[in-house]
Parts: structure tokens; C-alpha cells; sequence
């Protein structure tokens, strides 16, 4: 098969499914929130103003109960968003290969500690329930409105504890991407038939397509956003040096370079011209230990210079043209397709 004759946009395609893949992940627990209506107080809710009374989503029992789960789903979320790039508006996240065994070794130890939290959470939860319906009625004898009819909704809000580890899950799943196959029946009976699988295929082409031009705009802001980040990292680093008394530390240092080393495993689309860039920077000035730079006001000098030209290095690429990156980039696919010819 000559390469070609594939549309460009296909060779992204191909060269996407080689460099990545998808990963989702789910981490689901009980909330322990009751949304609460009028009803819920014995109030008439033709007599309630929304300007006067918010009554909404309530806490059954303390924050605190399942702050564990809180934390466990926000580290969840900042290591899966440092290993990836939001993939087509957010139906998953793409991970580049190098980063994927990192990335699926840290979310099999948080999912080890969601299932510890979850074990220790249905352990106590009976008890658990029982000091909050005591907290609930002392509040409602306080309250306007039927406490009875109130205290009777938060009762039923509880899950049965026979049930409450239903409600907790932690998943991933990982995906290759790959455009839709046009559908065939196994069995062709009459026009009706027919006309079905004409259908399917029509529906699959047309998705096909769509997801192949959108790949062009995703390498786009892949690139980009590395870029941003770049300067953004350079900026930071320019007003921390410039706010210490004692010039650069060596964690800011540490700092850089691991930078360096993530963008490299994060860089799938291939852009050379930034990874020359940090590359170089790296060579010329993070050999140096943050007690040089403070002990020499020239090296000091250098690797402020150093970072201003990085910072507005990044900003110009990423406010040029990534076509360049694009092009080679599918050239990768191309040459998947040369090789199966």
C-alpha cells in the first residue's frame, strides 16, 4: 500500500494509536448528601421563597467522614492530568506510552488505599449513622417546620449498611483508539437488510471522518499547551530568584530538570525545535549546583538570561504554527502503513 494515497489526516490516526493510548478512570463513593425540599420540612412550597430560604444539598454526616475519598479522587485526578492530555473534549485522556507504567503503578497504589479507606469506612458506619441521626435530631428540634417528617427523609437517606460498599468503586480502563469499522450483517436477507448495513456503514464512515480531522486540532493543543507550560515554568522560576535573599535553592534547580525529564516522555507528537531548546538549556546550565550560581555572580547572571531566553522561546512557539510538528508527526503513521503494504 502506498502511504500516499491514505489521507493525511489517517496518518495521524495511525500514528496517534502507535505513540498512546486513552485512559479513563472512575473513582465513585458515597457523597453523604441529601438534597433537601420544602416537603422535607412539612413546608408548603408555594409558601417558601427562594429568595429567603436555600434549602438544597445537605450533609448527612461530617466532612471529615470521607475526607479520606476526597483526597484519594483529587490525587487520582493531578497524577492522571500530569501523565496525559485531554483527549477530544474530554471523552478520556491520552497518555503517551513512556509514561503509561509510571502512570498505572501509581493508580494501582491509590486504588489500594481506596480500598483500605473503603474497608475502614464500612466498619464504622453503622455507628457512623447513629452519632449523626443523634446530631440530626438535636438540629431539628431547633428548626422550623415538622421535625418528624424531616428526621423521617434523613433517616431514609442512609443506605442499609448491608449496602454501602456497593456505593464505592475505583476503575480504569485503558482504550486504543482506532476510527470505526464499517459494520457488516453476518446474514443478508431481502433490501430491508440491505438497506440496514448501508446505514451502519454511512454512520461509520462519517464518524471515521470526524474523528480523523479532529486529531489535527488535538496534536495542536497538545503541543501547545506544553509549550505554555514551558514559559510558564520559566516565569515562575525568574520571580522565585528574584524574591529569594539568597539567590537560587536547589530544589528550584531539581525543579527544572524534572521538567526536562517529564517533558520528554510527555513529548508524543514529536516536537524537536522545544526539546532542542530545553535540551540545551540543560546541557549549559543545570550541570551547576545551586551553591555555585550563589557563590558566582556571573554563572548567577547566565542562568537568569538562560531562563528569560527559555521563557520567551517557548512563548514564540507556542504562538507560531504547529504544522510543522503535524507533519511529522504523521509521517510516523505513514510509515506503519509503508510497512504493511
Amino acid at each position: 500500500m502506498n502511504p500516499n494515497n491514505q489521507p493525511p489526516n489517517q496518518n495521524l490516526l495511525d500514528a496517534v494509536c502507535r505513540r498512546g493510548v486513552l485512559v479513563a478512570t472512575s473513582v465513585r463513593y458515597w457523597r453523604g448528601c441529601k438534597r433537601l425540599n420544602p416537603e422535607d420540612l412539612g413546608l408548603d412550597p408555594a409558601h417558601v421563597s427562594d429568595r429567603l430560604i436555600q434549602l438544597g444539598h445537605k450533609r448527612l454526616i461530617p466532612r471529615d467522614a470521607l475526607q479520606a475519598f476526597a483526597l484519594i479522587e483529587s490525587r487520582v485526578q493531578a497524577t492522571v492530568e500530569s501523565s496525559s492530555f485531554p483527549f477530544l473534549g474530554g471523552i478520556g485522556r491520552f497518555v503517551p506510552n513512556p509514561r503509561l507504567a509510571d502512570l498505572t503503578e501509581k493508580l494501582d497504589k491509590l486504588r489500594d488505599e481506596f480500598r483500605e479507606a473503603t474497608l475502614d469506612f464500612v466498619a464504622g458506619y453503622s455507628p457512623l449513622r447513629e452519632n449523626a441521626m443523634a446530631e440530626w435530631r438535636e438540629a431539628a428540634r431547633h428548626m422550623n417546620g415538622d421535625a418528624g417528617q424531616l428526621i423521617a427523609t434523613i433517616e431514609q437517606s442512609f443506605p442499609p449498611a448491608g449496602e454501602i460498599a456497593k456505593r464505592f468503586a475505583f476503575e480504569t480502563r485503558l482504550f486504543q483508539i482506532a476510527a470505526p469499522d464499517s459494520i457488516r450483517l453476518e446474514v443478508v436477507e431481502g433490501m430491508e437488510q440491505i438497506a440496514v448495513a448501508d446505514d451502519r456503514r454511512r454512520i461509520a464512515e462519517d464518524a471515521s471522518r470526524r474523528l480523523q480531522a479532529d486529531l489535527d486540532g488535538f496534536i495542536r493543543e497538545s503541543v501547545a499547551s506544553m509549550r505554555e507550560e514551558t514559559a510558564r515554568l520559566a516565569t515562575e522560576v525568574l520571580a522565585t530568584i528574584d524574591g529569594s535573599e539568597n539567590g537560587v535553592h536547589q530544589r528550584t534547580l531539581n525543579r527544572l530538570t524534572t521538567f526536562i525529564d517529564s517533558f520528554r516522555s510527555l513529548n508524543f507528537a514529536g516536537d524537536q525545535q522545544l526539546e532542542a531548546t530545553l535540551e540545551r538549556f540543560r546541557r549549559d546550565l543545570l550541570t551547576r549546583s545551586a551553591e555555585d550560581y550563589r557563590n558566582d555572580s556571573g554563572a548567577m547572571a547566565s542562568l537568569t538570561d538562560g531562563l528569560t531566553r527559555l521563557r520567551e522561546n517557548a512563548v514564540q512557539l507556542a504562538r507560531s504554527d504547529a504544522r510543522e510538528v503535524i507533519a511529522r508527526f504523521g509521517q510516523m503513521g505513514a510509515r506503519k502503513l509503508a510497512a504493511v503494504g
